[in-house]
This record gives C-alpha cells, sequence and structure tokens, in this order.
C-alpha cells in the first residue's frame, strides 16, 4: 500500500518511519512511503506558495496553483489514488476508517499550513476530510502521520500477530481490558489473581467484564453506544 504526502516540511514525515514497526512494514514492502513538496510545482519566480485572503484576515492563505499542479501530477501516474485533505471542519477520524482505508491502494494525504488552503483546491480535489479532534495544529503533517499509522496496522503483513487487532480498544465500541505482566506483585500491587489461574474460558469473561467497566469509566460515550446495540 502507498501513501503519499503533500507537505512544505517533508522531513517532519520521513523521520516518523526511520524506525520501529513502520520501518520494518517499509523494507518487507507492506507499505510504501513517499512525499512531495507544492514548492516543487510553483511557477512563482520565488516558489512562493501562498498569499493574502481575498476579504482579508490575519495570516496566509495556501493558493491553489501549485496544490492543483502537485495533485495532477500525482493523478497522472496513479489514477485511483485516493485524496485526503487534513482539516478540522473534516469528519473525525475512528478506528473503522482506518480498518476501511486501509483496503485502498494509495492514498494522499495534503497538509495545509498557514491558515489552510484555498477552498477551491479542497472542493474540487478531496474525496475525503478528516480531523483527528477538535483541536488546532500549526499544520496536518501530524494529523496525517497519526491516520497513516492507524491504517498500516491494519494491513495485512504490518502487524507480527494480526491477533492483536481482534481484541484492541474501539473495534466494538469497548476499550480493551487492562493488560499484565511479570512480576506478579510489584510493590505490593498485583496482577488480578484470576489471570493467574490457567482457566482461559474464566479469563475471557472477566476480561469482557473489565473492558466494560474501563469503557464505563473512561469513556460514558462509548459505554452508551455499547448499551444502545444491546451488548449489554
Amino acid at each position: 500500500m502507498r501513501f503519499s504526502f503533500v507537505t512544505l516540511f517533508p522531513s517532519i514525515v520521513e523521520g516518523y518511519f526511520s524506525d520501529s514497526i513502520l520501518a520494518r512494514a517499509i523494507s518487507s514492502h507492506k507499505i510504501s512511503i513517499d512525499t512531495i513538496d507544492p514548492r516543487a510545482f510553483s511557477t512563482n519566480r520565488h516558489n512562493k506558495v501562498d498569499a493574502p485572503m481575498i476579504g482579508g484576515g490575519a495570516g496566509m492563505l495556501m493558493s491553489p496553483q501549485p496544490l492543483f499542479d502537485t495533485i495532477s501530477h500525482l493523478k497522472a501516474t496513479s489514477p485511483d489514488a485516493h485524496i485526503i485533505f487534513l482539516t478540522p471542519v473534516g469528519k473525525k477520524f475512528e478506528q473503522q476508517d482506518a480498518k476501511r482505508l486501509a483496503n485502498k491502494e494509495h492514498i494522499v494525504f495534503v497538509s495545509g499550513r498557514y491558515e489552510g488552503i484555498d477552498e477551491r483546491v479542497i472542493e474540487s480535489e478531496a474525496n475525503e476530510l478528516f480531523s483527528i479532534g477538535d483541536f488546532i495544529l500549526t499544520g496536518g503533517e501530524l494529523a496525517s502521520m497519526v491516520m497513516c499509522d492507524a491504517i498500516s496496522r491494519n494491513v495485512e503483513g504490518v502487524l507480527g500477530n494480526s491477533d492483536s487487532l481482534v481484541i484492541e480498544s474501539f473495534e466494538s465500541s469497548q476499550l480493551e481490558a487492562p493488560s499484565f505482566t511479570k512480576p506478579i506483585n510489584y510493590e505490593n500491587m498485583a496482577v488480578v489473581s484470576d489471570f493467574l489461574k490457567g482457566n482461559h474460558s474464566k479469563i475471557t469473561a472477566l476480561k469482557s467484564k473489565l473492558s466494560l467497566c474501563k469503557t464505563k469509566y473512561f469513556r460514558p460515550d462509548l459505554y452508551s453506544r455499547v448499551k444502545t446495540k444491546g451488548i449489554i
């Protein structure tokens, strides 16, 4: 699966994929990462990619020509590229989106800077708009990397043990149950005793209950979804 990042700061993106699971996924050709800087497509003699907003307003806006030409270049070699813009007005990105998008062959993330992107580019080129939360970042790169990480984990072969995807938080509108490792007792804090008895059916049932308790305490909004579905 291919991920392309349209960004004025390629080094921000490239560094993230140089270590750990995603670096191994790139080495094994499960995913590929490339960046493209709109400055390379600017027809301005100084390679400018921003301009003042028409009608006034603080700050500068990413201008249409460099972005249109950048996206056209990508589409010329990859007609089925799925173009995603990171913007505060977009749909909130969730786990189900990560799973769905993992079936795409090529995703292009377009990251805004300054005060955002000329609306004509978004209206003409976007397949989807996403936000990772109700807060403002200095640019879309972090949000695009968050999405890429979440999507990549759902690409076949990226994780060493694909079974881990099944029990993760948000897979069934619940948070994952508490997990423990050795030592069994650390500074008078002990592991749940039933986890040590080897009765796997009992452990599974207990984890299900603990998952619900954790969800109810930390995310009552998710817990209400579970109740609506009739799971409890």
